[in-house]
């Protein structure tokens, strides 16, 4: 039995040998091709006047045949049309030395096919892999879901990503914070009002260990009074501090929620999502495909999955195109739209506060607006650059699903 290096050897041999032969008959084909247009462009050169003598001549042949004319007569018209047969080689010269000249005229053409087809395969051996064997659907998927099974923890994945950029937060609003990590102690309160605040906000000024921490004790002391909010939003917490990753440990409190409320949106969601990251996007357009019709269409996530849901299916090799996004009656959009016009003159006049540009952004989104929220994402992150303003445009950008939108 052969070993895996005679395989690779057998298989990179009848590769080329099958490559050389479909070069070999693509050459023919299209030498075929042009020795057949060659001689379509010489036919041309046969006037009329000689196509017509020859018909003559067969004519003569048939009046022959039925005793129409008698032999002498025949003989005297043969020569008769031969003579002015004669006489239009003469006058059309090209005629006869077409051949001749078509060898030349070919020998341009033939060049370049020898070159296109030695020149791909000198490229294919360049750039291709001919030793690397078919990878069937099964094996495929078999690495998907491996790849899905073992991908990285959150500390390392985390620990590989570029440090997060400084948050400037309002001095204020840090004076509040500080009273609140005073008055509720992440790894021992009971407290849960207060653990839920002090989650929610740490993570809005982007200090997600200890959002997670604070998030983890809010469920330890809820037992089994916790909620399927809950456990989302630790995953959520993990996930924006993975910039996007679903992690191991994200998916662990995802299913913590599915668990609780199986119709939970949101988990739903991100579970698809693993799915899509790791390759396996017929089971995550399979997740999101009942996500997205069954709404509601005003949850936070739906620009986000409008926005992937037709890569996903295209990837996982389904016809498909996503419904339209939903639309009001006509007075209840021109309302929003006029609302959404006066909000972004007034902004555009006289500025205003993180949450109004925050819920411009939104609203933008929601009205298939897309490129205009863009526009207004990347100024209100010029206006404001950190701290807890900028967390809540970017909170926006999130739930709008322009997240591949940069500062």
């Amino acid at each position: 039995m052969a070993d895996i290096g005679d395989t690779g050897s057998l298989w990179s041999g009848g590769f080329w040998l099958i490559a050389a032969l479909l070069l070999i008959g693509v050459g023919l084909l299209l030498l075929l091709s042009l020795i057949g247009a060659r001689r379509t462009s010489l036919a041309p050169a046969l006037s009329a006047d000689r196509l017509l003598y020859r018909d003559q001549l067969a004519t003569i042949e048939r009046d022959l045949a039925r005793g129409a004319i008698d032999s002498a007569e025949a003989a005297r018209l043969k020569t008769e049309v031969a003579r002015r047969l004669l006489e239009a080689d003469r006058r059309n010269p090209e005629a006869i030395s077409g051949g001749q000249k078509g060898l030349a005229a070919m020998l341009l053409p033939v060049l370049a096919i020898l070159g296109v087809l030695g020149g791909t395969l000198a490229l294919y051996h360049r750039l291709g892999a001919p030793g690397l064997p078919d990878q069937p659907l099964a094996e495929r998927i078999a690495e998907a879901d491996q790849r899905i099974a073992t991908r990285r923890d959150q500390a390392s994945f985390v620990a590989s990503l570029p440090p997060a950029p400084a948050r400037n937060s309002d001095p204020e609003f840090e004076s509040l914070m500080q009273a609140l990590r005073q008055g509720v102690d992440a790894t021992s309160s009971q407290d849960q009002t207060g653990l839920a605040l002090l989650a929610r906000n740490e993570a809005v000024l982007g200090n997600f260990a200890a959002a997670r921490t604070a998030q983890e004790r809010l469920i330890a002391v809820k037992g089994t009074d916790a909620e399927a909010d809950d456990h989302v939003m630790l995953a959520e917490i993990l996930i924006s501090q993975a910039g996007g990753y679903v992690s191991p440990e994200a998916e662990a409190a995802l299913k913590a929620a599915l668990a609780l409320d199986p119709r939970s949106g949101l988990a739903r969601y991100y579970t698809g999502l693993i799915q899509a990251q790791g390759g396996r996007f017929d089971r995550a357009f399979a997740i999101w495909q009942p996500l997205l019709a069954e709404g509601p269409q005003s949850a936070s996530y739906m620009p986000a999955l409008r926005a992937q849901i037709g890569d996903v299916a295209a990837y996982a090799g389904v016809s498909y195109t996503p419904p339209p996004a939903p639309v009001e009656d006509d007075e209840t959009r021109a309302m929003a739209e006029t609302m959404v016009a006066q909000l972004g003159a007034r902004l555009a006049s006289e500025g205003g506060s993180s949450g109004e540009w925050a819920r411009l952004i939104y609203s933008l989104s929601v009205l298939g607006r897309s490129d205009e929220a863009k526009e207004i994402l990347a100024e209100a992150r010029q206006i404001f650059p950190g701290g807890e303003d900028r967390a809540v445009v970017d909170e926006a950008a999130r739930a709008a699903g322009l997240q591949e939108v940069q500062p």
